[in-house]
């Protein structure tokens, strides 16, 4: 059971990284340090967008419209916190 508990932990590392990847290439891409016209730089942003819309989707229909400013990242990180709290809280559950 604690190689579950090590997964589940590893998972939400993975997501946690894909997360932060995509709002700081968010930030370069609007900042124009990247360019959308590089291929390389396209790939890397599709990619990580399809891998995140899952995430993000009900996420986005919960939050209020905010102006431009997308909460969604925000919401799922501390929601991964949460779940990280939760899991260290019971891991003696795993064992």
């Amino acid at each position: 059971m604690q190689s579950l508990f090590q997964i589940l932990m590893l998972i939400l590392d993975v997501v946690w990284f894909f997360i932060l990847a995509h709002v700081i290439m968010s930030w370069l891409i609007n900042f124009q340090v990247l360019n959308m016209r590089q291929q390389l730089v396209a790939q890397i942003w599709y990619g990580l967008n399809r891998v995140l819309e899952p995430i993000y989707g009900p996420i986005r229909r919960i939050l209020p419209p905010m102006g431009g400013l997308d909460l969604t990242p925000l919401v799922v990180l501390l929601g991964i916190m949460a779940l990280r709290i939760i899991l260290i809280n019971n891991a003696a559950a795993f064992y």
